[in-house]
């Protein structure tokens, strides 16, 4: 290659590439009420493979897979990330500050279906307040059943430059 299209060719503007890679864990939005409220499930299968690296067995119950604790904390934390960037349209990239309160009431297995229900408290410049209610729903149950509660807050900040 002659050294004149080596030259241009290192001159030429890079197009823009993601700064990082974004992994989802919920499945679906079920309801979306802007600025308010987001409704999100994730449907558990035993093909996960975190599932297979986790059965937290006691003397009184067979060893089974369940969900850990961190990836529900992590479902609603999409969900009301979502929420609190649609808000304010997607303008700041949203970040989780801080998880205020996590009460979960028992453990989840393959086959159930986990509904995020976040809701908007407060938003301002900074950031956002979300507080969500999590229900599971399971082919055995006769109607979804309360997990538990989850209160998170969030920080807007500038999107990520390249090269920072």
């Amino acid at each position: 290659m002659p050294s004149s299209a080596s030259s241009s060719a290192s001159s030429a503007p890079r197009p823009k590439r993601a700064s990082r890679v974004r992994w989802l864990w919920i499945d679906r939005i079920l309801a979306l009420e802007p600025g308010e409220r987001l409704v999100a499930c994730k449907a558990v299968s035993l093909s996960e493979s975190h599932l297979h690296q986790h059965f937290p067995g006691r003397e009184s119950e067979e060893a089974m897979p369940v969900v850990p604790a961190p990836l529900i904390i992590e479902g609603m934390a999409q969900a009301g990330g979502l929420l609190a960037g649609h808000a304010r349209g997607f303008v700041d990239d949203v970040v989780l500050a801080k998880l205020r309160k996590a009460e979960l009431h028992f453990e989840v297995l393959p086959g159930a279906t986990i509904e995020f229900d976040a809701r908007l408290t407060n938003i301002d410049d900074s950031g956002a307040s979300v507080e969500g209610s999590i229900h599971v729903r399971d082919p055995a149950w006769d109607g979804p059943r309360e997990l538990g509660s989850i209160g998170l807050m969030f920080a807007h900040v500038p999107p990520q430059r390249e090269g920072l």
